[in-house]
């Protein structure tokens, strides 16, 4: 079992444990300096970052988003909880307040693609480099209204 809430100062580290984990099993194609780069980046980014936490009983984050202006800029679980709900709950709940959810995903990483497709995200474009320039392609995806069925049964 797991509730949301909004990431606080204090959770830093296991934010960024998460992102490590969660990066280290599916992002296998990552060169080992760009890994290391991007640890650094994330690290000081996600410390001001207004994160939505999935956490447990005890209060210890099991995984997080981060939804900006429509967009879904970061969706990372423990590989420990994979499987459980989480991203999906994280996702319907994203897209409660944004219908028209939007986010990239590594083309490399067949795993997400999949998950987000089989929540009813469709390809609208892709770059050749991520974010940060880097020779990681990545997909844009955008929520399909016609997958509105898939949220309800999310939450019932």
């Amino acid at each position: 079992m797991f509730t949301l809430r909004p990431s606080l100062p204090r959770d830093v580290e296991r934010v960024v444990e998460i992102w490590c984990l969660a990066v280290d099993a599916t992002h296998d194609f990552l060169r080992p300096d760009d890994r290391i780069a991007l640890e650094q980046e994330v690290r000081s980014f996600f410390a001001t970052a207004p994160l939505t936490l999935a956490v447990d009983a005890q209060d210890k984050p099991l995984g997080f988003m981060l939804v900006q202006d429509g967009n879904m800029d970061a969706l990372f679980i423990d590989p420990s909880y994979h499987g459980q709900g989480i991203g999906k709950h994280l996702v319907a709940t994203a897209l409660q307040q944004h219908p028209h959810l939007t986010t990239d995903v590594n083309e490399q990483n067949q795993a997400a693609a999949a998950f987000y497709q089989h929540l009813g995200f469709i390809p609208t474009g892709r770059s050749e480099v991520d974010g940060q320039g880097r020779p990681y392609p990545l997909i844009h995806l955008q929520y399909a209204e016609t997958s509105q069925q898939l949220l309800r049964n999310v939450f019932t």
